[in-house]
């Protein structure tokens, strides 16, 4: 079902990972160079991930427990890139190679936002159909 309003929140969370990582730079480092997550596999791996756990969630709509755990589980490994992500930014080793940190790094806080809305929806649509179960 498109027109779900958690299929709009996967669809702008899917988008968000897939799409915007291309537009906003990650980071800046010492010699002026902006660091993508396309310069970076395990970023880049992570983001499409959570991009294809989306559009995964998007089409399991009949199946909304499933679809409650496929979006619990992308909160999980967003929050896992976040982490590793400020790790980085941080990086604890002494000598810092990031001087400036980019619109990026917060990619992944919109995404756990909009997929916390959606499992707010789709929780709120199974609620729904227990209760109808019930009086039948």
């Amino acid at each position: 079902m498109i027109q779900r309003i958690q299929s709009f929140y996967l669809l702008l969370a899917a988008g968000i990972s897939a799409g915007l990582i291309f537009v906003f730079h990650l980071w800046i480092t010492n010699e002026d160079v902006k660091v993508f997550a396309i310069d970076e596999p395990l970023y880049f791996g992570m983001f499409l991930a959570s991009a294809f756990l989306s559009l995964v969630s998007i089409f399991n709509f009949k199946k909304r427990k499933s679809q409650f755990m496929l979006g619990r589980l992308n909160i999980i490994l967003n929050f896992i890139l976040l982490g590793l992500l400020v790790y980085q930014s941080l990086n604890v080793s002494g000598e810092a190679l990031v001087s400036e940190k980019g619109i990026g790094i917060f990619l992944p806080i919109l995404s756990i936002v909009l997929l916390a809305l959606a499992n707010k929806a789709i929780k709120k649509d199974e609620d729904l159909v227990k209760s109808v179960d019930r009086l039948r």
